[in-house]
């Protein structure tokens, strides 16, 4: 007579895991500087662009001590109107493709949901990027929000407080 129970839980062993099968955690150091390198090719693509306009439209960029948006007005507005639609279309484009920036492309890294499946362009933008946004236009809680999301990169899901809105992870691509 056979007298193990056929509804009894199966035996296998279960690990639980930490990181996704499909990718190494971006170290933290790593993270920061490809901040620092999107920032840097924005001012690139846009506000060196911009600085030229303003130089080559014959306008005095300070009038009274404050800025002349005059100077920026006219022919020379399309350059960094350019910059503007180019840094865009690169970043939908790699962000929709690989959930790279273009900072993050270059440096060998990208966003994934935590579970390692790819995450979607909407989930990064809206979840990841425009509650961040939004929440920083509100005076205090915003210079709160900015500091907790940097300090938060330290916990051991090297999680960021916008991973957490969105539910992604930094990985080695």
């Amino acid at each position: 007579m056979n007298t193990t129970n056929p509804y009894a839980p199966p035996r296998a062993a279960v690990q639980d895991v930490d990181a996704p099968n499909n990718g190494e955690l971006a170290g933290r150091g790593l993270r920061l500087g490809t901040v620092l390198l999107d920032g840097i090719i924005m001012a690139v693509m846009i506000y060196l662009p911009m600085a030229f306009s303003v130089l080559w439209s014959g306008q005095k960029p300070f009038l009274n001590g404050h800025f002349n948006f005059a100077a920026l007005m006219g022919a020379w507005t399309v350059l960094p109107l350019l910059g503007l639609i180019a840094f865009i279309w690169l970043n939908v484009t790699f962000v929709s493709r690989n959930g790279q920036s273009i900072g993050k492309k270059i440096t060998g890294i990208k966003v994934v949901r935590s579970d390692g499946s790819p995450a979607s362009l909407g989930r990064i933008f809206w979840l990841r990027n425009a509650i961040g946004a939004v929440l920083g236009l509100i005076p205090v809680v915003g210079s709160a929000f900015g500091l907790v999301d940097c300090l938060l990169i330290f916990g051991q899901p090297r999680q960021c407080l916008h991973d957490k809105f969105a539910d992604t992870i930094v990985i080695k691509a």
